[in-house]
Parts: structure tokens; C-alpha cells; sequence
């Protein structure tokens, strides 16, 4: 008698509870006006936090941008400076946040966890590299776009994760690419060893060939040019590629227009500055978006 009158107070308390729990993370993604962020977890690697904007009156045919935050892993401050941007030039936001734990330090994130810790290979599936594809068509899919391909920015470490997602994935589903401001690049020169080369990262270089016929921009701040700056890389390969970001960026620029001429393929990225722009990804913003928006 006495366990028949407490079972019901039992199913209304654990009722209560259940009913301001949070939703358990879905395989899929559900964007809604309502909301900011949700968790990805249709890849093979780790659960994806991804902030995003969906601007007013979006179809079919809107743009889908892809933002790579900095070292400092804060996709949510990337996102606040980006929010404004994707609603002004009506384009879908997307800024995945890859965490410090889950991807850990260079070698996870902005080297796209290719290479484990021990100097093996990881398997591909596995790579930071290989989570945008997968992103992309699950965003397709759940707002039924039309769009084929997404364009993609990154400032900093993030400009150092777009170029190697580049060089690792040439046939990514890629319509637009701006690597802005990286403090130091892995070139397409087959004498230098990896990281800071192709000598040794797993890359062949006729893999390059479709590469160079994309729509890749090179973007700087013209006063990007502190070769004391606290995050800039000062080892010897470093150094060699420039004493600041601003000449490391013509110095990669020009490394890929070279592998274009002797690997015989047409060579359409573009170099572009920002006048007045120091290592700032808001001043950086300010000059993409409209390119992005295209």
C-alpha cells in the first residue's frame, strides 16, 4: 500500500525534472531564426560546436559562408563580429569552434590534425580538414539550398587552417576561399620540408592542379607588419618566409603562382590588400564580407 501511494509522487517529480533538461544533441542539424548555435555531429571526429546567422528572408540561393576563428579558439567572439556582416550582405553564417581540447594546440587545429603526435598519419577521416564537406551538405539538406559549394574565410590561425584545408583538399566543395593575415604558411615548395613545405606532408604535388584555377584570395593588412608581434612564429623556416605577416603573405602568394607555372596550369587567385588593417580579424571582416557576398 505505502509503495502504490509514493510511485505517483516519484513520476511527478522525475516528470519536473525531464521537463527543464536540455534537449539531447540530435545526429543532424536543425537552424532555426530562433537560435544561434547547435553541435555537429555527422562527421567521424569529435561533436562540433558551429555558432551561425541566418539572415532575413533567406532562400534556396543564399550564399553559405564558413568562418575559422584564431588561436584563441573563440568562435563565439568571431561570430558576434561576423553576425552583423552575414545579416548586411545577406549571406548563411557558419563559424565551427573547434576546442582546444578536442583539437590541441597547432597541430590539431590549423595543421588539420593530419599528423599525430608521434609524427604518423592520422587516418583522413580524422583530419580538422575533413569536418567542413560533411558540415556543408548537412546545412544543404536541412535548408534545402540550392547551393553547390560554400565559401570559406580565415584570420590568423584560421587563415592558417584554410590554406592547408587548400593544399589537403583541392577538391573541396569550395566556390570562394580568403586566407587573411596567417602568421606563417606550409608553401607549395617541394624543397622545404612540412610543415613549412611540401617535403613530407603526404601532399603530391599534380594533386595541386585544380587548385590554382580557384578562386582563392590572398588577403592582407597593410599594417600587418610587427615582426615583434606576441604570436608570431620566429623560428628559422619562419623567418626565411618573411620577418612579418605581410611579407610572409606575398611570399606564400608568390610560391603558389610559381608551382602554377611549372606544374603548366592557369593561376587565378588573387592578392589583395586592406589599407590601414593591422592583425585585427574586424578590420579584416569589414573588407571580406562584400567579396564573400559576390
Amino acid at each position: 500500500m505505502r509503495k502504490k501511494a509514493f510511485t505517483p509522487c516519484i513520476l511527478l517529480f522525475v516528470t519536473a525534472c525531464l521537463s527543464v533538461l536540455p534537449t539531447p544533441v540530435l545526429s543532424g542539424v536543425y537552424l532555426s531564426p530562433d537560435s544561434n548555435r547547435f553541435v555537429f555531429t555527422d562527421w567521424h571526429g569529435p561533436a562540433l560546436p558551429v555558432w551561425y546567422t541566418l539572415p532575413e528572408n533567406h532562400d534556396a540561393d543564399t550564399p553559405v559562408v564558413i568562418v575559422m576563428h584564431g588561436v584563441g579558439r573563440d568562435a563565439d567572439r568571431y561570430h558576434r563580429e561576423w553576425d552583423t556582416l552575414a545579416r548586411k550582405y545577406h549571406f548563411i553564417l557558419l563559424v565551427p569552434e573547434f576546442s582546444k581540447v578536442d583539437f590541441p594546440g597547432a597541430r590539431g587545429y590549423n595543421l588539420g590534425n593530419v599528423f599525430a603526435e608521434d609524427g604518423g598519419k592520422n587516418p583522413e577521416k580524422l583530419w580538422s580538414f575533413s569536418v567542413l564537406d560533411p558540415l556543408f551538405d548537412t546545412v544543404k539538406k536541412d535548408l534545402k539550398s540550392n547551393r553547390q559549394g560554400y565559401r570559406l574565410y580565415g584570420h590568423s590561425a584560421g587563415s592558417q587552417y584554410v590554406h592547408r584545408f587548400l593544399l589537403y583538399k583541392p577538391n573541396a566543395k569550395i566556390e570562394m576561399a580568403i586566407s587573411a593575415n596567417a602568421g606563417w604558411y606550409t608553401a607549395p615548395v617541394e624543397e622545404d620540408p612540412y610543415p613549412y613545405g611540401l617535403k613530407d606532408s603526404g601532399i603530391d604535388r599534380d594533386s595541386l592542379k585544380p587548385l590554382f584555377g580557384k578562386n582563392v584570395i590572398i588577403l592582407l593588412g597593410d599594417k600587418d607588419i610587427d615582426p615583434n608581434h606576441k604570436s608570431l612564429r620566429r623560428t628559422p623556416e619562419a623567418m626565411k618566409q618573411g620577418a612579418y605577416r605581410f611579407a610572409r603573405g606575398h611570399y606564400f602568394f608568390d610560391a603558389a603562382r610559381s608551382m602554377a607555372e611549372r606544374l603548366g596550369v592557369p593561376f587565378r587567385w588573387q592578392l589583395q590588400t586592406v589599407p590601414g588593417a593591422e592583425h585585427q580579424n574586424g578590420q579584416m571582416a569589414v573588407a571580406a564580407a562584400p567579396i564573400l557576398a559576390r
